[in-house]
């Protein structure tokens, strides 16, 4: 007796993708791409085939349309481990908040690590005009980590999805720190005391940096490589130092220094002392400390992002990855919700032993997919494998098994009356039933 939806067999048609497409599959350099990406390059390929007017070519593509239009929301540091089965085409799609400041590092793990390609994209989703999302960056998988300088404050999408009729398991991981190094020397304790934004003057105005304090003549070093394009001396910031990174639009500012060590138009590395630790300037009355700020064209934005030391990497997966990609059912009334967060929104309630595939794990938290579509998350305490029957019950009268539980879906089996069937879950106005061979849905109501 089986508990679960049969997968689509494997056709002729998909041995000739398979055949078709690794033949002109052609191994280039791993890394960050150009003009087209890897999964660019690959759809290209099934274009030239011909393949994508096949049902499982169009099914690839509309997966990967899918995945950027209605990605699923996350919060980082995260992490997932998910299958994609190879019978069906999938990509995945997350969306999440990003900083200006922050660096991305991306991890991707699978099983098989070889002969199972999986191509991952990061795009910026946007807020105005068509709504298509901005293309960022690819990479192969051959690539990791994959590292990623936050530009702007905003929501960005990743994107996974593996060769058609390839699949196997992956584990995502997305952490965050800093883009630049701290501008103190480590060699010494130091502490931020004020942060962006903190009122100054009564109220007049605000703070436009970081205040990080540490004992007086404490090194100040580069935070990047770049060039020193100031040393001079102002009311507000005492003794100040200029210094533009190499490649960036923005210039980062130390501030009431007791002794600046550098000279306009110098270069410097990431690490190299730029001067020392004061309170010049309007800070005479405190202890000694740097104001750190950055200056973009259109003004100061919170470096805090940039310089923050702390590593953000995801917690561990506790959901049990022993369901991924299996068909289970919850035990008791839940919310399917728009995030792995108790305080996320819902998108509906599930009956008590409704059918649901799982397709990835994070934390304790279970990414979904209902029958009619619908994904979200779950507890992973509430589901239950799909192997004892809820009840059995006796067909009455010839009854239709239908392939999905809709009234217009095609009849798979026929019961006839005395049969038993398992009922093992249900999903709206249907129940999922086994019985031998015969697996699929009947209508509640003709029971």
């Amino acid at each position: 007796m089986k508990y679960f939806l049969k997968a689509v067999k494997t056709s002729c048609l998909s041995f000739l993708i398979v055949v078709t497409v690794s033949s002109c599959t052609t191994s280039g350099p791993s890394g960050i791409f150009g003009k087209r990406s890897p999964h660019e390059q690959y759809g290209d390929k099934i274009k030239s085939a011909g393949l994508n007017e096949t049902a499982m070519g169009r099914k690839w593509f509309a997966a990967a349309d899918q995945s950027l239009r209605s990605p699923l929301s996350v919060n980082i540091p995260y992490t997932e481990s998910g299958y994609f089965p190879p019978d069906e085409p999938k990509a995945v799609g997350v969306i999440f908040g990003g900083r200006r400041g922050q660096k991305l590092t991306i991890n991707l793990s699978k099983k098989p690590a070889t002969g199972f390609a999986v191509y991952l994209d990061l795009w910026e989703a946007q807020v105005t005009g068509d709504l298509t999302p901005k293309f960022l960056l690819s990479a192969d998988t051959l690539l990791s980590p994959v590292t990623f300088d936050v530009e702007k404050d905003g929501n960005y999408i990743l994107r996974l999805q593996p060769e058609l009729l390839k699949g196997g398991e992956y584990t995502l991981s997305i952490s965050t720190g800093p883009s630049l190094a701290f501008p103190v020397t480590p060699k010494v304790k130091s502490n931020i005391g004020s942060f962006w934004g903190a009122g100054r003057d009564a109220g007049a105005r605000l703070h436009e940096g970081i205040d990080i304090f540490a004992p007086r003549r404490t090194a100040l070093v580069a935070a990047a490589d770049g060039v020193v394009t100031r040393v001079n001396e102002n009311v507000l910031g005492g003794k100040v130092v200029f210094l533009s990174p190499n490649n960036k639009d923005y210039t980062l500012y130390y501030a009431h220094l007791d002794e600046q060590l550098v000279q306009p138009g110098q270069t410097v590395k990431t690490g190299d002392t730029v001067g020392l630790m004061g309170n010049t300037g309007n800070a005479r009355s405190t202890s000694p400390h740097l104001h750190f700020g950055i200056y973009t064209r259109s003004g100061a934005v919170d470096p805090l992002p940039f310089v923050n030391p702390v590593i953000r990497t995801p917690g561990k997966i506790t959901a049990p990855v022993t369901n991924l990609n299996k068909w289970v059912r919850n035990n008791k009334n839940v919310k399917l919700l728009t995030e792995p967060s108790a305080n996320a929104s819902a998108v509906l309630s599930i009956e008590p032993n409704t059918l649901l595939k799982v397709e990835a794990a994070t934390a304790d938290w279970y990414k979904v997919l209902l029958p009619g579509g619908e994904k979200g998350f779950v507890a992973s305490s509430a589901i239950s494998p799909v192997q004892s029957p809820i009840r059995k019950v006796s067909i009455k009268h010839e009854l239709p098994v239908l392939d999905e539980p809709v009234e217009v879906a095609a009849r798979k089996a026929t019961l006839a009356p005395g049969e038993q069937v398992h009922i093992l879950a249900g999903y709206k106005d249907f129940y999922f039933i086994s019985n031998n061979d015969k697996d699929g849905w009947i209508k509640k109501s003709a029971l």
